[in-house]
């Protein structure tokens, strides 16, 4: 056992046995562990019970539905999950995405592509909680903090005050904000953000930005209408505003 030791274990929650099948034996053959469930409920059990680095979940689950799932599991554990779905409908990407989902793919998809979201987005959850990583000897040296006005971000903590009151974020929202902070004022677009916070181009799918920003504000700011801190330079992008 001791050998698996350091293997990221992923979760696939799918009840199409030769969807199951297929995705084990190719994250295996990429070194990872995996764990399976085949329904939304049995998914919740193993993902609380075995904690693993990722969860894969499909929308369309018998007992419990994928977008219930991810929100379970969100309320508990702060780690990548990447919706799959048959559907191919704007609707179910929002939701998904609203609930914390992290990443979104479609039936019928490339295993090579799956492969490299799921590097992605494990590399990145690994980059965010290894910064929060600091040693006994530095306790007193002072935290990696960005602060811009009222935001205020921990790195070491892995954690973001709005006005002194902690917000709770998650991988993804914590990453927009701090790729975001680290340059006050100036504007960024979707794009960018895209490959720099999600670790790989998409094309064309800017909208899983807009929907991760607008949560983040639905957490920081007092009017989301009227927001102050996460700014909309209009067909452009977003940024931070500096004072």
């Amino acid at each position: 056992m001791e050998e698996n030791f350091d293997k990221k274990t992923i979760l696939i929650v799918d009840d199409e046995k030769t969807i199951v099948d297929m995705l084990v034996y190719n994250l295996q053959k990429e070194g990872y562990n995996t764990l399976e469930a085949n329904d939304g409920e049995e998914a919740v059990r193993i993902a609380l019970e075995e904690k693993p680095n990722l969860v894969l979940l499909d929308i369309m689950l018998p007992k419990m539905d994928g977008l219930a799932v991810c929100k379970r599991i969100r309320q508990t554990l702060n780690i990548p999950i990447l919706m799959i779905s048959a559907k191919d409908e704007e609707i179910d990407k929002i939701l998904g995405l609203e609930l914390g989902a992290d990443d979104y793919i479609t039936k019928p998809f490339s295993v090579r592509e799956l492969v490299a979201r799921v590097k992605a987005n494990l590399r990145k959850a690994e980059l965010t909680t290894g910064g929060a990583k600091v040693n006994e000897n530095e306790s007193k040296v002072e935290t990696n903090v960005i602060t811009v006005g009222d935001l205020r971000l921990d790195l070491n903590k892995f954690e973001v005050r709005v006005r002194g009151e902690v917000m709770d974020l998650t991988l993804r929202e914590f990453e927009v904000l701090k790729y975001l902070a680290n340059q006050p004022g100036q504007v960024v677009t979707r794009e960018i953000l895209l490959e720099k916070v999600w670790g790989y181009e998409y094309y064309g799918d800017i909208r899983t930005v807009d929907v991760t920003v607008r949560r983040i504000r639905e957490k920081i700011e007092k009017d989301t209408s009227n927001p102050k801190i996460l700014i909309t330079k209009r067909g452009v992008g977003y940024y931070i505003a500096s004072k």
